[in-house]
C-alpha cells in the first residue's frame, strides 16, 4: 500500500529530505554533486578576482615595453578566460540540478498524494464520522499545494543554499579568518533575533490553515443543503457564521503575515548593513596591515554571497511557514492509526466431496465456507457460509461518556428477515455497523455461522454482507461500473440480471447509452429514486447471504415501492436480512421486528405478536404515536 514509508524525524523537513533522499538516491546524490559543482565554480571564481586587482591589472599598468605589457596582456585574458569557464561551470551545473530537483519534487509529491490517499482508504470509519469532508478535502487541496510549494521551491533553494554556504565560509577563512569571525558574529545575532518571529509565525500559520479546513468543510455543509436553508430562511444566520469564521482566518492570516513580511525586508537591510560594517573594518584592516585590495574585494564578493542565500531563505519564511501547518495536517493522515484486523478466517471457495467433507478450491463453485486456522491443534475446519447471525448481550459506546447500546441480543436463522424500527437515534444503523465491524463492540458477541466476528478478516466479513444505505453512495463511471462494484468480474448478463431483480432494467434501458451512460457528478442526472434502485441492484448483483437495508426504500416514492417491492422480496428470499425501515408496509412479513428505545429492545415479535401485543409497536402502526 505505501510507497514511501514516511517516518518520524523531529521536524518535517528532516522528514521530508530523509525521504526524498531515500525514495531517489541517485538523482538526490546527482543533484548534490551538480550543487556542489555550481558552488564551487562560482565561489573559486570570485576567490580568485583577488589576482586580478593584486597582479594582473597592475602588471598592465606598471609594463613599460611592448614586449611587457604584451605578456600582462595575455596572462589577463587568459585569466578571465580561466574566469569565464568557471562561472560557465557553475551556471551549466545549476541548471542541470535544477531540472533534476524539479523531476523529483514531482516524484515525491505524486508519492506522498498517493501514500495519503491510499492510507486514508485504510482508516476506520472513525476517522470521517470525526473529521469533515470538507476539511479532509482541504488537505488534498490547499495543505498538499502548500508542500508542494514547499518541495518544488524552498527545499532545492535550501539544499543549494547550504551547500554554497558551507563552501563559501571555508574559502572567507582562508581569506581572512578575523573577518569571518566577524561575520558570523553579526549574522549569527540577525539570525538569533529573526527565529523569535518565525516561531511566531509558525504558531499563527497553524492556526490559519486549521481556519481554511473549517471554511471549506462550512461551505460544503451549506452547499449540500442548500435547500434547507431557502427553505428556512437560514440565509442571515449562515452568513453570519461564515463571516465569524472568515474574521477569524483574517485575524489568524493577518498576524502570521505580519511577522513572515517583517522578517523579510528586516532581514535584507540587515544583512545590507552588515555588508557595510565589514567594507569600513575591511578598509582599515589593508590601512593597518599587508592585506591587499584585491583580498578585501574577494573577501567583500564572498561576503555577499554568503548573505544572498540568507536573504533568500528568510523570503522563504512564508512558504515554509504555511508548508510546515500544511505537512502537519497531510502527515495527521499518513501517520493516523490504519483500521486494525487482527482476524485470521478467511471465506474461500469450497464444494463438498462425496464423503459430505468441505473442501477449499480455487474453482469458482459459487458455495462460500469460512476457513478457520486453529493454531493450538494445527488444523484447519470448514464452516459453510450459511448467514446464521447471533448478537448476544452486546453493549457499546463511541466515546467512553456517553453509552449507545444496552444489552442487545438478536437470533437471526439463515434466510429469515430481522426488522430494526425506532426513533432516530435509537441505535439501529449502530447495530450494523457492528456487524460490518466499521467500530468493535465493547462487551458481548457477535457471532456469524457460529465464528466470533473478531477472529474473521474485516474484508471478508464484508464481502458477505450486502448493503443498502439511505444515502446512496454512486461514483463517477457508467450506470454498469457503478453495479459492477458489487462484483467487479461480473458479466453483462449478470448485470442486467441483477438490475432487473431491483426493477432498475426498464429506466435505465429508457436512457440515451443504457448500462453505458456515464453518471454526472455521483448520479446528478438521475432521480433520486433511480440513485437508489442502483444500489439495490449493486447488493443484488453480490448476492451475499447477508444483505443489510438501511431505510433502502426511503428515497422511493410510494408509488414506486410497490413496484420495487417484488424485487426487494426477490432479493431478500434465502437471505439473512437486515432491514432498519420507518415505513412499516415493508416489515409486515419480517420474521421478527424488534423495537429499540435509547440503545436498548423494548419490543420483539413478528408483526402479528407485536399488534396482538397492543404496545409501542401496536401505537406506531396504528397512528397513536409515531418515531421522530
Amino acid at each position: 500500500m505505501n510507497k514511501m514509508n514516511y517516518q518520524r524525524p523531529k521536524g518535517f523537513l528532516g522528514r521530508i529530505i530523509k525521504n526524498t533522499f531515500k525514495e531517489n538516491p541517485v538523482a538526490f546524490t546527482i543533484i548534490i554533486v551538480l550543487t556542489v559543482a555550481s558552488s564551487l565554480g562560482m565561489v573559486l571564481g570570485i576567490g580568485n578576482i583577488s589576482n586580478l586587482f593584486d597582479i594582473h591589472i597592475p602588471g598592465i599598468i606598471k609594463a613599460v615595453t611592448e614586449e611587457e605589457l604584451a605578456i600582462a596582456n595575455k596572462a589577463f585574458y587568459g585569466y578571465i578566460y580561466r574566469l569565464i569557464a568557471l562561472f560557465s561551470v557553475s551556471i551549466v551545473a545549476q541548471f542541470v540540478s535544477s531540472l533534476l530537483s524539479v523531476f523529483v519534487s514531482q516524484k515525491v509529491m505524486r508519492d506522498i498524494r498517493h501514500l495519503t490517499f491510499s492510507k486514508m482508504q485504510y482508516l476506520p470509519v472513525k476517522f470521517f464520522d470525526t473529521n469533515k469532508y470538507g476539511d479532509i478535502m482541504s488537505r488534498y487541496t490547499n495543505d498538499i499545494d502548500t508542500l508542494d510549494q514547499f518541495i518544488t521551491q524552498s527545499l532545492p533553494g535550501f539544499l543549494s543554499g547550504g551547500l554554497t554556504l558551507a563552501i563559501i565560509l571555508v574559502m572567507m577563512f582562508i581569506n581572512n579568518w578575523f573577518m569571518t569571525l566577524l561575520v558570523l558574529v553579526i549574522l549569527g545575532t540577525i539570525m538569533f533575533g529573526m527565529s523569535f518571529l518565525m516561531r511566531g509565525s509558525r504558531k499563527h500559520f497553524m492556526g490559519r490553515q486549521m481556519l481554511v479546513g473549517l471554511s471549506n468543510g462550512y461551505i460544503e455543509e451549506m452547499i449540500e443543503g442548500a435547500r434547507v436553508v431557502q427553505v428556512f430562511n437560514h440565509q442571515h444566520k449562515a452568513i453570519s457564521e461564515f463571516s465569524d469564521i472568515t474574521e477569524r482566518y483574517r485575524v489568524e492570516d493577518q498576524k502570521a503575515n505580519s511577522f513572515a513580511n517583517t522578517m523579510m525586508p528586516l532581514g535584507a537591510n540587515l544583512v545590507r548593513l552588515q555588508f557595510v560594517i565589514v567594507a569600513l573594518i575591511g578598509a582599515v584592516v589593508v590601512a593597518k596591515t599587508d592585506y591587499t585590495v584585491g583580498l578585501l574585494v574577494a573577501f567583500l564578493l564572498l561576503t555577499n554571497n554568503f548573505s544572498n542565500p540568507i536573504t533568500r531563505m528568510t523570503q522563504q519564511i512564508n512558504l515554509i511557514a504555511l508548508a510546515g501547518a500544511g505537512a502537519k495536517r497531510i502527515f495527521d493522515i499518513i501517520d493516523a492509526e490504519p483500521e486494525t484486523d487482527n482476524g485470521y478466517v478467511t471465506l474461500v471457495n469450497a464444494k463438498v466431496n462425496e464423503n459430505g467433507e468441505i473442501e477449499e478450491t480455487e474453482e469458482v463453485t459459487h458455495t462460500w465456507a469460512w476457513k478457520h486456522p486453529h493454531k493450538e491443534s494445527g488444523t484447519t475446519t470448514y464452516t459453510l457460509l450459511k448467514g446464521d447471525i447471533v448478537i448476544d448481550d452486546v453493549d457499546f459506546s463511541y466515546n467512553p461518556d456517553k453509552q449507545i447500546l444496552f444489552d442487545i441480543s438478536i437470533w437471526a436463522n439463515p434466510g429469515q428477515r430481522i426488522a430494526l424500527v425506532g426513533e432516530t437515534g435509537a441505535g439501529k444503523t449502530t447495530i450494523t455497523n457492528l456487524l460490518n465491524r466499521f467500530y468493535d463492540i465493547a462487551d458481548g458477541k457477535i457471532r456469524y455461522d457460529g465464528i466470533n466476528i473478531n477472529k474473521i478478516k474485516k474484508a471478508d466479513l464484508r464481502r458477505s454482507l450486502g448493503l443498502v444505505l439511505q444515502e446512496t453512495s454512486l461514483f463517477t463511471g457508467t450506470i454498469k461500473d457503478n453495479i459492477k462494484l458489487g462484483k467487479p468480474n461480473a458479466t453483462d448478463e449478470e448485470v442486467v440480471a441483477a438490475a432487473k431483480l431491483a426493477n432498475a432494467d426498464s429506466f435505465i434501458r429508457m436512457m440515451k447509452d443504457g448500462y453505458d451512460t456515464m453518471l454526472v457528478r455521483a448520479g446528478e442526472n438521475l432521480s433520486q429514486g433511480q440513485r437508489q434502485l442502483l444500489a439495490i441492484a449493486r447488493a443484488a448483483i453480490a448476492d451475499c447471504p447477508v444483505l443489510i437495508l438501511d431505510e433502502a426504500t426511503s428515497s422511493i416514492d410510494t408509488r414506486t415501492e410497490l413496484i420495487v417491492q417484488k424485487g426487494m422480496d426477490e432479493l431478500m428470499n434465502g437471505r439473512t436480512t437486515f432491514v432498519i425501515a420507518h415505513r412499516l408496509s415493508t416489515i409486515q412479513t419480517c420474521n421478527a421486528i424488534m423495537v429499540m428505545d435509547h440503545g436498548r429492545i423494548i419490543e420483539r415479535g413478528n408483526h402479528k405478536e407485536l399488534i396482538e401485543k397492543k404496545g409501542v409497536y401496536y401505537s406506531l402502526y396504528t397512528g397513536k404515536f409515531e418515531f421522530e
